[in-house]
């Protein structure tokens, strides 16, 4: 007879369809597939990087709309004299309600067997549930953004003969500066279609160190102008179709604030989107969700200014 091995070695899965089913019944596999699918650049939790935590349903927070100064001017306080008081002025209170924002798709046996490699079908299933979601948070968040930030400041034609474009960002970084709330201006926000016309324009060309690899005639990308980090995002996204210019304070503009507490059964990804998954064994389907619970706050509407008359690109 002859000898076993002892402990007997753990079962084990063959086969693709028996694996793929299996990653589909587990979140926690489900939740490393969505970590590597974030292949579309989207830019709310950029944009509103600080996070704020939501308590039934919403989040109370304060407006920053108010000088960091109290409301007298200092005085000079002779020997033994008393101080005299001030009161600090505070923001304005608000309250923002989180929603729940998701949709729902299928995936057939049948897609599964049928796509080549058998996974594939999976990964797309997984890409377009997670980027339509994510879509729409981006599209909510720069709506929120846009409307607070009603400060404008008109600049050059980007897209005419005669643009200035480092011009037009430094005088935005001074009027956010000039503010004297402690803002200093780290980012700018512009459309795919205007971004092309900053990584070519010949005067900023000029200023740039040309024998290096990181110059965007190599490698096609401006990442900081400036001093800022450079945002981009399609034109369909922003609020009305509008092409302007935005230079803001990414660590005081505001946040998104997620209802955090996980429910049974979801995948979390990296950007907040939540995934689950159901068999429905009398459709020979995959019914597949997403959603992320959230709500844009803008909490320093003075923490950004918009550059107006820079073209449509």
């Amino acid at each position: 007879m002859p000898l076993q091995t002892y402990p007997p070695a753990p079962a084990t899965l063959s086969g693709d369809l028996l694996t793929i089913n299996r990653l589909l019944a587990n979140p926690a596999l489900i939740e490393r597939r969505l970590k590597a699918l974030d292949d579309i650049g989207f830019i709310a939790d950029e944009l509103l990087p600080a996070r704020f935590r939501t308590s039934g349903g919403a989040v109370q927070y304060e407006i920053n709309d108010q000088p960091l100064f109290t409301n007298r001017s200092v005085t000079a306080v002779g020997p033994g004299s008393e101080y005299p008081r001030a009161l600090p002025q505070s923001g304005t209170a608000a309250l923002a309600a989180v929603s729940k924002w998701g949709q729902a798709t299928e995936l057939t046996d049948e897609r599964i067997k049928r796509s080549i490699p058998m996974g594939n079908a999976v990964d797309w299933a997984l890409r377009v549930l997670s980027n339509t979601v994510t879509q729409k948070i981006d599209r909510l968040a720069i709506a929120a953004f846009a409307s607070a930030v009603t400060d404008t400041l008109t600049a050059s034609d980007w897209t005419g003969t005669t643009p200035k474009m480092l011009l037009d960002v430094e005088k935005g970084k001074a009027r956010v500066a000039g503010r004297e709330m402690g803002y200093r201006a780290d980012t700018i926000l512009i459309t795919d279609a205007k971004y092309a016309y900053l990584a070519s324009d010949d005067k900023i060309a000029t200023l740039r160190k040309r024998e290096t690899t990181d110059n965007p005639v190599y490698g096609g990308v401006i990442d900081r102008i400036a001093g800022l980090k450079v945002l981009t995002t399609p034109i369909a996204n922003m609020p009305g179709g509008t092409d302007d210019v935005w230079v803001f304070d990414s660590r005081a503009i505001g946040g998104m604030a997620d209802e955090a507490n996980l429910d049974p059964g979801y995948a979390t990804a990296e950007n907040g989107i939540q995934v689950q998954t159901r068999r429905v064994p009398e459709r020979d389907v995959w019914h597949m969700w997403g959603r992320r619970i959230t709500v844009p706050v803008i909490t320093d509407p003075l923490a950004g200014v918009k550059l107006t008359g820079t073209g449509t690109a």
